[in-house]
């Protein structure tokens, strides 16, 4: 079920996550994530946020202007 408008359909899919840390952006491609039918709102697990976490800590050690990573392929 939807957080926000409360429909109960979402399917399955892939985004494209961003995070703005420091004038950088960080850009995370291929993430699977769960999406609203009604709105387009779009949800992520537990173990998907997790390792966009782990993703874009190591990211920011590279403190580059621009990182784009790939989902599916980061161990």
């Amino acid at each position: 079920m939807c957080m926000y408008c409360k429909c109960q359909t979402v399917v399955n899919s892939v985004t494209t996550h961003v995070v703005n840390y420091k004038g950088c952006l960080i850009i995370i491609k291929n993430v699977p994530c769960e999406e609203c039918e009604q709105c387009g709102e779009k949800f992520y697990t537990d173990e998907v946020a997790i390792k966009i976490e782990k993703m874009v800590n190591a990211a920011k050690k590279l403190m580059q202007e621009i990182s784009v990573l790939d989902y599916k392929k980061v161990a």
